[in-house]
């Protein structure tokens, strides 16, 4: 009979420490996101998927391609979010995200993502819109790194039979334990089973080895691609978020304003002002609003000017020595009470800036067809007269005054756009800006209009006031009888008519219509009706 063979526990043990301290190690769970996000941002995240439908199309599309793909979106977003994003480790990651920490690596150790950020940071829609923005180049980034996510996978399994295998050797082991006698001795059967757990262990640490430099090589090569795929693409979502920013704050949408905005909603009208007449003049806008508003802030209503003369009136701010002198000598104070009623005291004549107006601002806006026509650089007659308009609907929100728009062209074509005390919505705003006629020019029809709505204020407070301000590219005839008819209602309403002559030099009839006219040459020159804002 063949004597059994035993083996020593204690030698088993050895032999298997490694793969015991393999299986007895805590190993941390594997991060799938690579940068940190806290509750509230997975929330926002969550919510923000929600709503935008883009983004969930996105989300669908790369997912069909590449795996993991639904966390690298939000690492992008959370990356363009955050005040402070902060990227995980490579070793804290789960390795089938490797190509995910890559592309997140090569973001945010650019300078043009860190440029991207002012305009996303603590925005969920703008963060959104990021992604969005980059869409093609992750795209582009996935292929790149997609053999190294190949080698990732394939690393992540042989990590995973690495690490059963181990547990196999401890489970071998714990058997052979079991199975023990007294002084230590293993049977053969249990003993085998041990060094068959080993061998098997080392097989699949050695492919677990050489499928993790496989994954190292493969995402250090395909690094230096998604690194200038990265950069190209944050340098153009940091210009497309600013044009959306310079786009919004040109039409007087402010960033609290936006963030109140629905996500959809707020989509529409970005993409409703992209398409509108003046997308492309968001600048020449935003350059007349802040002139015109800080015209407003240094203007001083009712200043003096320069003294040029002395002449009749009845202002005691203006009163020349000798008649203050007057009124140190009882005998004349009668004789000074009298003139001063009838307005013939002598004052200081002045000439300077007009005062400031009050009442109802109407611009009139001519829309005729030679209005889409461009100056030199680019910017049509259409655009730099809206611009201005829509700097003065800012003139008159600031000042509390009726706004009216009427858009004209050729005879009854005619368009009123009204804005009580200067409020508007946005929506309002773009359908001003964007209408547009063509065909003719005639002026009658308009400033009668605007005639009439003034004449309406006057009857209703009973004050002389409002301001006409008409801007036109062009010449028409008007009768001498309506011409006549209009001087005199314009004297009986006592309103002002401010002209803009846009490219050609004034004709008559605008000299006629106007009491202040000005002749713009240059579209690009917002100051060439500096004057116009400190005057209404």
């Amino acid at each position: 009979m063949k004597k059994p063979k035993f083996s020593k526990l204690k030698d088993l043990a050895a032999r298997a420490g490694r793969w015991l301290g393999l299986a007895a190690q805590a190993t941390p769970t594997p991060h799938t996101l690579a940068v940190e996000a806290d509750r509230f941002d997975t929330m926002t995240w969550a919510d923000t998927l929600g709503q935008a439908a883009a983004l969930q199309h996105l989300a669908h599309d790369l997912a069909e391609k590449h795996d993991h793909t639904t966390d690298l979106l939000q690492d992008v977003w959370t990356a363009a979010y955050k005040t402070s994003p902060h990227l995980r480790g490579r070793d804290e990651m789960d390795p089938s995200r490797v190509v995910n920490h890559q592309v997140m690596t090569s973001l945010l150790g650019s300078a043009e993502f860190e440029e991207l950020r002012r305009n996303t940071t603590g925005d969920p829609y703008a963060a959104a819109m990021a992604v969005l923005s980059q869409a093609d180049a992750l795209r582009g980034m996935l292929e790149q790194g997609k053999e190294a996510q190949q080698a990732a996978q394939q690393a992540a399994a042989a990590k995973t039979a690495a690490d059963q295998a181990a547990a196999a050797v401890q489970a071998a082991l714990e058997a052979a334990c079991a199975a023990a006698s007294e002084d230590g001795q293993v049977p053969e059967a249990a003993g085998q089973q041990v060094a068959a757990a080993i061998a098997a262990a080392e097989a699949a640490g050695q492919a677990d080895d050489q499928a993790a430099a496989a994954a190292q090589a493969a995402i250090a090569a395909a690094a230096p691609g998604i690194r200038s795929a990265a950069r190209a693409s944050a340098h153009k979502a940091a210009q497309e978020a600013q044009q959306e920013a310079e786009m919004m704050a040109a039409w007087g949408v402010g960033p609290g304003q936006l963030q109140r905005l629905p996500f959809a909603e707020r989509a529409a009208l970005a993409q409703r002002l992209a398409g509108s007449r003046l997308a492309q003049f968001a600048k020449l806008i935003g350059r007349f609003r802040t002139m015109a508003a800080g015209e407003r802030a240094r203007r001083v209503q009712h200043a003096g000017g320069e003294y040029v003369g002395v002449t009749l009136g009845d202002d005691l701010s203006r009163l020349v020595p000798s008649e203050l002198a007057a009124l140190a000598v009882p005998a004349l104070r009668a004789e000074f009470a009298s003139r001063l009623a009838e307005g013939r005291l002598m004052v200081y004549d002045t000439q300077g800036e007009e005062n400031a107006g009050s009442g109802t601002i109407v611009a009139l806006i001519d829309c005729s067809s030679s209005m889409e026509d461009t100056d030199v650089g680019g910017i049509t007659r259409e655009a730099w007269a809206k611009a201005c308009a829509l700097a003065l609907l800012d003139q008159a929100r600031a000042t509390s005054r009726d706004f009216v728009a009427i858009l004209f062209a050729s005879e009854e074509r005619q368009q009123q756009f009204c804005f009580p005390r200067g409020q508007a919505g946005i929506t309002e705003v773009i359908d001003f800006a964007e209408h547009f006629f063509g065909g003719g020019t005639s002026f009658s029809e308009p400033l009668d209009q605007a005639a009439d709505l003034l004449a309406d204020s006057w009857d209703a407070d009973h004050v002389r006031h409002g301001d006409v301000v008409l801007i036109t590219d062009g010449e028409c005839r008007v009768t001498g009888e309506w011409l006549e008819g209009w001087r005199r209602r314009k004297d009986a309403i006592g309103f002002r008519v401010f002209g803009v002559s846009i490219a050609q030099r004034p004709g008559r009839v605008l000299e006629e219509l106007c009491d202040n006219l000005r002749h713009v040459t240059d579209l690009a020159d917002v100051d060439s009706s500096r004057d116009l804002f400190r005057a209404i």
